[in-house]
């Protein structure tokens, strides 16, 4: 089973994915645990998704891990599955809970109450990819599944 996850080609095209979503969502996870980039930091994170949005905590935290560590596990191609996975579930959930009502476009031209959701249909979409095929050649999953 733990094999199956890491599981995958020589195809160089995952490597081009891994990248993109893991640069994308690192300051994402950064803001939320860290504090970085203007963000709220592990706490403020954690109350305002509790008190305001009445997350669980432990689903709050997974979210957390899932941006901040899956980021880094994907651009190093590690558990590239679970994460893809778990990064295009977030997306897909922050998409239909605080996006579709913005509609489809981002607010380039500020004239929306806020974002619309091409952005999480674009990084899920990419989520997805990574869960069929796996971290591909450059990928710890590779290394480690070949022993």
């Amino acid at each position: 089973m733990f094999k199956s996850l890491l599981r995958t080609d020589s195809n160089m095209g995952s490597i081009f994915l891994r990248l993109a979503l893991g640069v994308v969502m690192f300051p994402h996870g950064a803001q939320k645990v860290l504090g970085w980039y203007g963000g709220p930091g592990f706490e403020k994170t954690l109350a305002i998704f509790t008190a305001n949005m009445h997350f669980p905590a432990g689903a709050v935290i997974l979210l957390m891990t899932a941006e901040f560590a899956g980021s880094l596990c994907l651009i190093a191609g590690l558990f590239t599955r679970v994460f893809a996975l778990a990064i295009g579930l977030s997306l897909s959930i922050c998409a239909a809970m605080n996006h579709v009502q913005n509609g489809f476009f981002m607010n380039w031209f500020g004239n929306q109450k806020g974002e619309g959701f091409e952005f999480h249909i674009l990084a899920a979409g990419i989520a997805l990819a990574l869960v069929v095929k796996g971290g591909g050649a450059f990928s710890i999953d590779r290394m480690i599944a070949k022993k």
